[in-house]
């Protein structure tokens, strides 16, 4: 049996593998992912924004990827009105896993919506709750899979001689998500931004074999976990031109716990281009019914120039899956505009 036939296996039958969500590094830079409350919080008009991420490139033949494109626009409740400036904003994220060993992915589109509360008239506060609803597909192809009683005695497998019983490879069901989001940031000033999420709350069943056993004695049910997750961001004027920012972020998605924990230094370069730069770094512990420890260390880089931002940033495997932990390092890039507006001022989200 070939290891892509081994990492199928886990796929389609595994709870604890096939029941967890992409995840990107860079959690903020892909805030349509991160919570649906902060769909609209940010400064401008319209935000697209990219994510690539490309993980165990030394460890398999073709690297685990994973792909996210958002694209939110915010309005202004009465943007006339000086204070209270309440906003609301909608949006949409596709987001895509793929392992091309075997063409086997998990794709998604969610559409959604998110309401800014003002809480002073000076607008440094600001409550935010989001909604996200849309459906996700599960796909694999047979074409690349062979099987032992295909194997011809000498040496090729023949097409179409295994007698393996294979579910449909398309499954598809819906699922939402919603989130809350609380922003306290009076410009150049001390600032703290607070978040909790659950995604998948109506627990969609997921699994390839669900339809085809459905009234046998034996059913084959694989319900996807909610996912709970909350964040904690600081904002701390360490300078004239230079920005601390500590975070917390933690997700909890069935026996499985995840949790970063680091800080980036913002530096202001430019102020007439809006130019940045930003350096950070982070630590990941991840735990399950067996324990709990450290799985990787990252390190990021990031720019601001005028209405775009880029970030890249670096995960370094330190458990102890592999001897030479470089195999379990993971890239990952994140690029997005901010369509600015003659009023931009912020509904407040951290950049990256």
């Amino acid at each position: 049996m070939k290891l892509p036939l081994l990492v199928l296996t886990f796929l389609l039958c595994a709870t604890g593998l096939s029941a967890q969500d992409y995840h990107f590094s860079q959690f903020f830079a892909a805030p349509l992912s991160l919570n649906p409350a902060l769909t609209g919080a940010f400064s401008g008009s319209y935000r697209v924004a990219i994510s690539q991420r490309s993980q165990w490139g030394q460890t398999l033949e073709t690297p685990f990827s994973t792909t996210a494109f958002a694209a939110d626009f915010k309005y202004y409740v009465n943007p006339k009105k000086r204070r209270y400036k309440d906003a609301f904003g909608v949006g949409v994220v596709f987001a895509s896993d793929r392992l091309a060993e075997f063409n086997y992915s998990v794709n998604q589109i969610m559409v959604g919506g998110a309401f800014h509360k003002a809480l002073d008239p000076k607008n440094n506060q600001t409550l935010s709750l989001g909604f996200q609803l849309g459906v996700v597909q599960r796909n694999v192809s047979y074409d690349q899979l062979s099987f032992e009683d295909a194997f011809d005695g000498t040496a090729i497998y023949v097409d179409g001689a295994s007698a393996e019983a294979l579910p449909a490879n398309n499954y598809a069901f819906g699922d939402y998500q919603l989130g809350l989001n609380y922003a306290y940031s009076p410009k150049n000033k001390a600032a703290v931004f607070l978040g909790v999420a659950i995604h998948h709350f109506n627990q969609p069943e997921q699994s390839f074999y669900a339809e085809i056993t459905q009234g046998e004695d034996v059913e084959v049910t694989q319900t996807l976990y909610r996912r709970y997750s909350g964040y904690v961001n600081f904002r701390l004027p360490v300078g004239w031109n230079v920005e601390l920012s500590p975070r917390v972020y933690a997700y909890m998605q069935g026996p499985h716990l995840v949790t970063s924990a680091g800080s980036n230094l913002r530096f202001l370069l430019d102020e007439s281009n809006a130019a940045a730069l930003h350096l950070g770094a982070y630590v990941r512990g991840v735990g399950n019914d067996a324990g709990y420890g450290v799985g990787s260390a990252v390190s990021m880089f990031g720019i601001e120039f005028n209405s775009f931002l880029i970030g890249m940033s670096y995960d370094i495997g330190l458990n102890g899956l592999q001897t030479n932990r470089r195999h379990q390092g993971a890239f990952e890039i994140n690029i997005a505009y901010l369509g600015k507006a003659n009023d931009d001022e912020a509904v407040p989200c951290p950049k990256f």
